[in-house]
């Protein structure tokens, strides 16, 4: 049982031990070494362009976790850098007042997403679902919300509770993707107290298959909605300029009252948004309070401008969308081929291999090992999070990626 030679990863362990001393865990949250294969993944990278990227040692890779899923054409991409280095030069883009890039940017997005009639800007995705929460709360006039997905890391969706009062969350019920049942009965119970119901249109859950919607389970989440007075709001900070320009609820055909979106939309620059109906967006007005020193930044709002551009003009999405279609049909097949456990799940621009779980937890094993031979043959996937397919993806890097997976299912088989 051979496998493949696993990476010198000298210079970046040597400074995961120094950025321990200098910041908690030396990396945050979901890029701490255990989220991945410890000992057997990079810790820092050093640069990228196109789909690759290079970590300190030299090492570089295929990349298809697009860093969380911002990178929707490439790394370094020279028309949007330009944009953004033309306005440095040119116009700057810090001051006291807002420069009137951002109203174009607004009008494209009521242009293109079915449910925005008006937009507000934001830096993150976890400051634009807190954003929505409070516009529900201040529109309704209630405070209950039912919750499915993830929305980011503020106190009332994070998972981990560490430092957060349970009077700041205990308003927020939880209900199962494609279980309409599930959310029936929360609504049956506190339906006439609920401000939001808010979810994903694509369900993710972390270290799980994707879903995708079952017939009617949108439109029934969105019945329910009406039927109580509530405020829907979808969540596509992943979806969003992946599924279709519009978002999964263009793609789906069902239109929420408020969205969230950000990551793609201006391919690794920071923004968020959120978008939706006059009469609650209007909240923001007098009744809910919006700030940041740096929220109107102009520099996103270019990049996300040019990319969209280049979204539009060189067909990005269905590019993406052919690519991926190919990518989960060839790798499907060889989890059928050699039965290891291994599952395919997602769509065409988000697929995702996880393992069938079994009482003894191997399936654990499995997937450490099947994600250490991963990036040993230098193929950039995360064990815990789906991955992304991006325009700079070529078809042999893809076809690469095919062949590593085989060799990686090959080895579990021989091993298990």
């Amino acid at each position: 049982m051979g496998g493949a030679s696993k990476l010198n990863l000298t210079k970046s362990m040597l400074e995961y031990e120094k950025g321990k001393k200098l910041t908690p865990g030396a990396v945050l949250g979901i890029r701490r070494p255990y989220n991945f294969v410890e000992g057997e993944y990079p810790i820092y990278f050093e640069e990228g362009k196109g789909c690759k990227i290079i970590d300190l040692d030299g090492n570089e890779y295929i990349d298809y976790l697009c860093a969380y899923g911002p990178i929707l054409l490439g790394y370094r991409e020279e028309k949007i850098d330009e944009a953004v280095i033309k306005q440095i030069r040119d116009k700057g883009f810090c001051f006291s007042l807002t420069q009137s890039v951002q109203n174009r940017l607004a009008e494209k997005l009521v242009e293109i997403i079915p449910c925005a009639e008006m937009v507000i800007f934001l830096k993150t995705g976890s400051a634009a679902a807190t954003l929505a929460i409070r516009l529900a709360r201040s529109y309704t006039g209630r405070t209950k919300v039912m919750r499915c997905g993830y929305h980011g890391w503020h106190y009332w969706c994070v998972e981990v509770k560490g430092g957060i009062p349970k009077k700041l969350y205990e308003d927020v019920y939880e209900f199962e993707y494609n279980n309409l049942e599930s959310l029936e009965k929360l609504m049956e119970e506190h339906g006439e107290e609920t401000a939001a119901i808010i979810l994903t249109p694509v369900g993710h859950p972390l270290g799980n298959k994707i879903q995708t919607p079952k017939a009617g389970f949108l439109e029934g989440v969105k019945k329910l909605a009406r039927k109580y007075g509530s405020v829907l709001i979808f969540d596509e900070i992943r979806t969003g300029f992946r599924v279709s320009l519009g978002g999964a609820q263009e793609y789906y055909n069902v239109t929420p009252d408020l969205a969230l979106f950000g990551k793609a939309m201006a391919n690794g620059y920071p923004i968020g948004a959120v978008v939706g109906k006059a009469e609650i967006m209007k909240e923001a007005e007098k009744n809910v309070f919006v700030s940041s020193t740096f929220f109107p930044n102009s520099l996103a709002f270019v990049a996300a401008l040019k990319t969209i551009e280049m979204i539009e003009k060189e067909k990005v999405l269905e590019d993406i969308w052919e690519k991926g279609e190919k990518f989960l049909k060839d790798i499907k097949e060889l989890t059928e081929r050699y039965d290891v456990g291994a599952e395919v799940s997602g769509i065409p621009p988000m697929p995702y291999i996880t393992f069938k779980r079994d009482p003894q937890k191997i399936y654990k094993k499995k997937r450490e090992d099947f994600y250490a031979q991963l990036i040993r043959q230098r193929v950039f996937m995360q064990p815990y999070h789906h991955g992304y397919i991006c325009y700079r993806h070529t078809e042999d890097d893809l076809d690469y990626t095919v062949n590593a997976i085989k060799e990686s299912l090959e080895y579990l088989q021989e091993k298990y």
